[in-house]
């Protein structure tokens, strides 16, 4: 079993300094093993058959660096011979090459051999994770400033006794030992990290004798619950259960305190050290703002999974596509730009960020597979606008919260029948009729869900004249909301 604990760090006035400058200096040879990288396939590719245009001397492994496996150094390396007496792997990688070359590194500049090795080596391996990355369909690797890189990671070397740390090259340090680590479990890798208030420290630990979680088969999945996200309410369940969103981001007051701070780094003087002191306060009250975000998540995912239900239904939901911004419109005949809603929508992404239904949808799914309890994603799709009546589905079914089917009169809240949608999906899924359509059925994203005709939830307005929230009387939303 493999897991992290995280510390924060009580460094001296010289070691804070020192890993000050440690991570300025690794973010400076990241940069350099990434544009060194980029230089290689620029010449291989895109410069032609050249290593150098002014020489335009032919690069080979000879008499150049660049090769299509490296980057810096030689590619080639001594490798054990096979039974038919050629090579095994001869050439490397270009992580490799850049590792193999630190020697050369810190004679060339000496300051980086107060660095320890194990530092500077998995500074090469976080770049080739980021290339990694980008192999897999994700961005390219990107150049990183002050605000980007702020961590640094040992593998070797380290060793904790009650509430001091040893870092080498950095010496013994105290630490808030707020969480023991269990017996058994032996340190693998340990990351600082610099935030707005200090240093903290994330231990990897592993216990091989402990197994790891595992989810709950769908076979033997029986009761499910359905979530809705939302912003009003951060959780609607299928049970009726609500859960508030505190909006701590977004609300009144703290939109108002992060004004106010933002506008006094606005009236210092560039440069000066009172704006460095402004821009502290701004960066300390974003932490707090996402440590309570942070605790607050952790509660309600608790919440959710400990529902005596085998199985937790929650929407499948694109958020990176939620936040992109509205197409821009242009008048085809003046080509002037046509207002696109994009304004309105600012205040929408403000919120759906401050919410995090992301980060709340993985530790779901954490604490879920500690339980041995199964996460299933359906497609979200008109979850909300479907009645549970009948299965028609239309946008003018749903008035904000309210929801009055045009085609039966059913009345119901929105988005607890959006949940109770949800569920019924992830069932759909878990009994594996998805794929056998019936009467009286009406379609999600992953299948058909099977719907009964006399179906009744909630209260529902007799047939007659087409329904439409403008026809309810008070009387008649007060007894769909109850």
């Amino acid at each position: 079993m493999l897991t992290n604990y995280v510390y924060k760090l009580r460094p001296n006035i010289s070691q804070s300094e020192k890993m000050d400058n440690w991570v300025d200096l690794l973010r400076s040879h990241y940069n350099w093993c990434l544009n060194d990288r980029i230089t290689q396939y620029n010449h291989q590719f895109i410069q032609g058959d050249y290593c150098d245009i002014r020489t335009r001397a032919v690069a080979c492994p000879i008499t150049c660096f660049v090769s299509k496996n490296g980057a810096t150094g030689e590619p080639w390396k001594d490798g054990k011979l096979d039974k038919e007496g050629n090579l095994k792997n001869p050439r490397r990688s270009a992580g490799d090459i850049q590792i193999t070359s630190l020697p050369m590194l810190k004679q060339a500049r000496p300051w980086y051999a107060e660095i320890d090795s194990t530092v500077l080596q998995q500074n090469v391996k976080r770049l080739d994770v980021a290339y990694k990355n980008f192999f897999e369909g994700r961005g390219f690797p990107q150049f990183k400033n002050r605000s980007n890189f702020t961590s640094f990671t040992y593998t070797v070397g380290t060793k904790v006794q009650g509430n001091k740390i040893y870092l080498p090259k950095i010496g013994w340090m105290r630490f808030h030992n707020s969480r023991l680590i269990p017996d058994g479990f032996t340190i693998k890798a340990i990351t600082v990290r610099k935030r707005q208030d200090g240093w903290y420290i994330s231990v990897r630990i592993e216990d091989t004798n402990v197994p790891n979680y595992i989810s709950r088969p769908l076979a033997e999945v029986e009761k499910v619950i359905g979530c809705d996200l939302g912003i009003t309410k951060l959780v609607h369940l299928s049970d009726g259960y609500q859960i508030d969103n505190p909006k701590f981001s977004t609300n009144r007051k703290t939109r108002h305190l992060l004004k106010v701070r933002q506008r006094r780094i606005g009236r210092r003087v560039k440069g000066s050290k009172n704006r460095k002191k402004a821009a502290k306060k701004v960066g300390r009250l974003h932490k707090r703002i996402g440590d309570k975000r942070l605790a607050y998540q952790w509660y309600v995912a608790n919440k959710i999974v400990s529902r005596n239900v085998d199985a937790i239904g929650l929407e499948d939901l694109n958020v990176a596509g939620m936040l992109r911004r509205c197409q821009v419109k242009v008048d085809e005949k003046t080509g002037r730009f046509l207002k696109n809603g994009q304004s309105r929508k600012k205040g929408l992404n403000r919120s759906i960020s401050d919410a995090s239904w992301s980060e709340l949808t993985s530790k779901i799914e954490y604490l879920a597979e500690k339980q041995y309890k199964v996460v299933i994603k359906v497609n979200p799709k008109h979850s909300s606008q479907e009645c549970r009546n009948c299965g028609h589905t239309d946008k003018l079914n749903r008035d904000r919260e309210r929801f009055i089917c045009v085609s039966c009169g059913h009345m119901s809240h929105a988005d607890l029948g959006a949940a109770k949608t949800i569920r019924d999906r992830a069932l759909s899924l878990v009994r594996g009729d998805s794929a056998k359509p019936a009467d009286n059925t009406s379609k999600s994203s992953e299948g058909t869900v099977k719907r009964l005709k006399n179906r009744k939830e909630t209260s529902a307005r007799p047939l007659g004249k087409r329904v439409e929230p403008g026809n309810l009387s008070n009387q008649d939303i007060k007894t769909a909301m109850s």
